[in-house]
């Protein structure tokens, strides 16, 4: 029997936990070595990786303390994340070699995935295969979960969409337009502004950087008040809105990247008004929605293909270029969905 070829393995491994705001020095990239070859009876799966995801959610996982969703990475440690991979050898009879599959592996060349749980095949390749790391991968899934299934939509409602360019919020934002809403997103530069209003067809959007008083935005953005908040900031921006929440709305709950970085959360003051109004506040997982992910293909392929719902990333080249990438999430500097691209095929 021929030996398995070994072959360099680069990857991007945290040093050590992180306090505060994260740094590109916070991760490093190293070389190892790995084998091309599946263990008989192992039921894993080799992979090389082409495309990965950059989530903020991945802030979280560079504390010393997890949670009941989240295992922190452990320092030394190849980081991991959603991204979109090949099939080299296989000892699973659900996944065979040559096919492509989206779901968690690691932020290095090659992987190999001992359980594969949560990943997907990808079936649909007449699409860029960089979208199943956003528009048809984990992100296009929690939009369409918190949207259609959380805030339980009717046309003609008000929604806010915060952080609104991101890649989960272009798609809210465009979901709530097909389905008759007014739609306001906010975000943290005019060019990203400019792209909510003409390219994402957002009703408006403001720079959140330039609005003094977030509370007197909103009342002009929504005079009558918001039926739906889609949160991906909190803080003082959730603070805000639930001031200008109508009876009966709904707040779901995605995320909250203004405090990630923060050691003492900020606190929200305005609660009483959740009560007054009967307002709906639900966090979600998307985890929980994946059993519904074909249904979403059926939404979301038709739009795409019709240019009904258009979709933009910021592509970073080679996994050289993730540290920085993924930093990049939380100062804003990203226009769209963030890809790093480790390989083209």
């Amino acid at each position: 029997m021929a030996e398995a070829v070994v072959v360099n393995n680069k990857q991007v491994v945290i040093k050590n936990y992180v306090s505060g705001f994260p740094k590109e020095s916070d991760m490093e990239i190293i070389t190892s070595s790995i084998k091309l070859k599946v263990e008989a009876g192992s039921k894993a799966i080799l992979v090389k990786n082409l495309y990965l995801s950059c989530d903020p959610y991945m802030r979280l996982l560079m504390r010393s303390q997890g949670s009941d969703l989240f295992t922190p990475y452990p320092p030394g440690s190849p980081i991991t994340g959603f991204g979109v991979a090949k099939v080299l050898e296989s000892d699973n009879p659900e996944f065979k070699e040559g096919e492509l599959l989206w779901g968690i592996t690691g932020w290095e060349e090659y992987s190999l995935l001992k359980s594969t749980q949560g990943l997907f095949k990808i079936e649909h390749t007449d699409v860029p295969l960089s979208y199943y790391t956003g528009i048809l991968g984990m992100p296009g899934m929690t939009a369409y979960a918190g949207f259609y299934e959380v805030c339980s939509p009717k046309k003609g409602e008000y929604v806010f969409v915060s952080a609104a360019s991101g890649a989960v919020g272009q798609l809210v934002g465009q979901f709530a337009k097909l389905f008759g809403c007014y739609v306001v997103g906010s975000a943290g530069s005019k060019e990203k502004v400019d792209l909510l209003k003409n390219k994402f067809g957002f009703d408006e959007a403001f720079n959140y950087k330039e609005e003094p008083d977030l509370n007197a935005a909103l009342k002009r953005y929504f005079p009558q008040g918001i039926d739906i908040y889609f949160e991906n900031v909190g803080g003082k921006m959730l603070d805000a809105v639930i001031l200008n929440m109508r009876i009966h709305g709904r707040i779901a709950v995605c995320g909250m990247i203004s405090q990630y970085n923060l050691d003492q959360p900020e606190g929200v003051h305005n609660l009483m008004s959740i009560v007054y109004k009967r307002v709906r506040m639900e966090g979600f997982a998307v985890f929980d929605y994946y059993p519904q992910y074909g249904k979403f293909l059926d939404l979301v392929l038709p739009n795409i293909r019709e240019g009904k719902i258009t979709y933009v990333e910021d592509i970073a080249e080679g996994l050289e270029s993730g540290p920085a990438a993924l930093i990049g999430l939380f100062s804003g500097r990203n226009v769209g969905k963030q890809v790093v691209v480790v390989a083209h095929d």
